[in-house]
């Protein structure tokens, strides 16, 4: 195993990066904090269109549907600079489809100015930021946050600072929130395409303009572990206002996670909580991998070795690393003529040429895979290479340390040293020559910062078939400066009435210990209390608690998907005698879609024959059934009742109510034995 995975090894700093489990958040100097984006239950933030979400994919989207080409480019902001993250976006050549859905208009296509805020969003947002003790802003103004990878039609994103400086309880022990903000939902990504002159990505504008909260908390969260429990409890606050989306995709966790020798990178795509301490554990390990490996490029070039406490100024080597690796292509395809790799032949035959990059020193630096203790790929610059060139829309890279492999042979690897003068280590990208090029610079960018603390950036999980694949992470963009965020101009600032705010603070939502409690008062079981809760069916319960049975109520809420309204005139139906308790199910679904009257009910019900049967029929019939079966029950006693009761409903019609058919079946079964 690579050195550079062992304890104390280039540096002050322990831990073992080939067992992220054992690493100590406190003596690595961890910080963490974590941003949550919950989509509310309103219409759209700035248009009014219905927050509606539309079930198509690429091959399923509509004729109907309006697609509308568009390419974007980065421009400064008001302050006159153009935002990092935005010039890097703009080099990636990439061209954009908008489908238009049914609740896209032209605002969301960006032609028409935007409308003011949603004043439910609004509220829910300062419901929100009450229940978590935040200072309020009082004048809520707009601001455009630069977006240029094609997410936005406007090429930003709306968002508004509506509060500060709050507080979360955790199991772990408090987190402050640094700010919440209402801001529009990007769209959806449906496909993307690599075409000879870039990417053509296709969007879905069915989320774009939907409100979302942003919490951003401080970097208070302690450990791995206590990042879960922090998100948890974000989650829950959100849910108690019983105004957010629920539904896979509704809620999205970013996690912002360094240690001391490394620094702030941003994680997106953490969807599954029980995923948070993995990645966070993973996230560690590699900032302290990258910091030793910096240390052992810098001795090996003699350079000043870096320090292991981010706060401390190091000295300038970028003049020097430049010269160590210039940015020097060399087209190599021709050392390929022979190649027996399929994907080089193809791809030498459609016009892409193999384009090399020398990284002399840098032999057995790039490194090969290799899996830690839990089975999770362990950092190495090879793969943070090809993320780098994955930017430009190449598939990926080939590098010396993993050669020969992928159908490349000894030969071919020597004669592309050959025609590198002998360079130890090199990465081949074999793409159209602008995109080669592209991809290559990013690579030599990315390996330069090899010899510097790790940059601020953006990451994101590797999703694979739905899920995270191991808890890794790859590069998406540099960290966004504050050059992205500018005043929107199209929306008045929006003054917050002292009043509304003590409206809102005077009435917030019950907690979810107080929603207990209160159901825990009711007659039902303590299991059906915490079913009601965890599905956020207790308000619900409660609007019909006084006028129906609690138990019948709260199973019918838990066993049936239907309007509230329906369900609770069926069970007052039930309660009546008009319909048996088996026979809920198949009236509500009869009766889906309609507003129907009590009259109505007893009518479709004895239609579908779902009447209870006569008490004396129903005796009459447990009796015979009774009567024919002595030696059964006098064999099983009361162990007959279960048996026996499908033959007493069979023999009804299935008219019978089921508890007092145990009831009598019970009664009858006594008297014989």
């Amino acid at each position: 195993m690579n050195d550079l995975y062992l304890p104390s090894t280039m540096g002050s700093v322990d831990g073992d990066v080939s067992n992220p489990a054992s690493l100590d958040p406190e003596s690595l100097g961890f910080m963490c904090g974590i941003e949550v984006h919950q989509q509310l239950a309103t219409g759209k933030l700035h248009s009014r269109q219905l927050g509606e979400l539309y079930d198509v994919t690429i091959d399923s989207l509509p004729d109907t549907w309006t697609k509308i080409p568009r390419k974007l480019r980065a421009a400064s902001g008001e302050g006159g600079v153009v935002d990092v993250a935005a010039r890097f976006e703009s080099r990636r050549n990439r061209s954009f489809v908008y489908c238009q859905s049914p609740n896209s208009g032209l605002i969301e296509l960006d032609d028409q100015p935007p409308l003011p805020h949603d004043g439910n969003a609004v509220d829910i947002a300062l419901t929100v930021s009450a229940m978590m003790d935040c200072k309020p802003a009082m004048l809520l103004q707009a601001m455009r946050k630069t977006v240029v990878d094609g997410s936005n039609t406007s090429g930003f994103q709306r968002t508004t600072l509506v509060a500060t400086d709050g507080i979360l309880k955790t199991e772990g022990g408090d987190v402050g929130i640094d700010v919440l903000c209402l801001e529009e939902d990007s769209a959806r990504k449906l496909d993307a395409q690599q075409g000879p002159q870039g990417e053509v990505v296709t969007w879905n504008l069915d989320r774009l303009g939907i409100p979302l909260i942003e919490i951003a908390t401080a970097p208070d969260i302690t450990t791995p572990d206590h990042a879960q429990k922090t998100a948890i409890a974000l989650g829950r606050v959100l849910r108690d206002t019983r105004r957010v989306r629920r539904g896979l995709g509704s809620i999205r966790q970013d996690l912002n996670v360094s240690i001391m020798c490394g620094d702030r990178v941003e994680i997106k795509g953490c969807q599954d909580l029980n995923w948070i301490p993995k990645i966070i554990r993973l996230e560690m390990a590699r900032q302290l991998h990258f910091f030793r490996l910096t240390n052992q490029l810098r001795t090996q070039f003699s350079l000043p070795l870096l320090s292991d406490d981010r706060r401390k100024t190091d000295e300038d080597i970028s003049v020097q690393v430049k010269e160590i690796l210039p940015f020097t292509t060399f087209d190599v395809s021709s050392c390929f003529s022979d190649c027996t790799s399929k994907m080089v032949i193809e791809g030498l035959a459609a016009d892409k040429i193999m384009l090399a990059l020398p990284l002399s020193g840098f032999s057995g630096h790039i490194g090969c895979k290799e899996l830690d203790e839990d089975g999770a790929q362990m950092p190495r610059l090879g793969r943070e290479l090809a993320g780098a060139a994955k930017t430009a829309g190449v598939a990926g890279i080939f590098h010396s340390d993993e050669l020969p492999a992928y159908g490349i042979t000894q030969e071919e690897v020597n004669q592309v040293r050959n025609a590198l003068n002998d360079a130890d280590a090199f990465v081949l990208c074999l793409a159209p020559v602008w995109q080669a090029e592209l991809a290559l610079e990013g690579v030599c960018m990315r390996a330069r910062i090899a010899f510097e603390r790790i940059p601020q950036e953006v990451r994101q999980v590797v999703i694979r078939k739905g899920a995270p694949e191991d808890g890794t992470t790859t590069p998406m963009r540099p960290l966004p400066g504050g050059a992205r965020m500018y005043p929107e101009t199209d929306i008045s600032p929006l003054p917050l009435d002292i009043s509304r705010w003590q409206n809102i603070v005077s009435d917030l939502p019950p907690s979810q210990e107080e929603r207990l409690s209160r159901l825990n008062e009711s007659d039902i079981s303590s299991d059906q209390a915490s079913q009601l809760l965890a599905r956020e069916l207790d308000d619900h319960f409660f609007a019909h608690a006084n006028d129906l049975p609690h138990k019948a109520w709260a199973s019918t809420l838990l066993e049936h998907k239907a309007d509230i309204g329906l369900m609770a005139l069926v069970i007052a139906a039930m309660e009546e005698g008009h319909v048996t308790r088996e026979g809920v199910g198949k009236l509500l679904s009869e009766l889906e879609g309609e507003v129907p009257s009590m009259n109505e009910i007893h009518a479709k019900s004895e239609q579908l024959g779902l009447v209870p049967a006569d008490a004396s029929d129903l005796q009459e019939i447990i009796d015979k059934v009774v009567a024919e079966r002595l030696d059964f029950i006098k064999e099983r006693g009361l162990g007959a009742i279960g048996p026996l009761m499908g033959v007493v409903m069979g023999e009804s019609g299935g008219a019978a109510d089921g508890k007092e058919v145990s009831s009598l079946l019970k009664a009858a079964i006594e008297r014989v034995s």
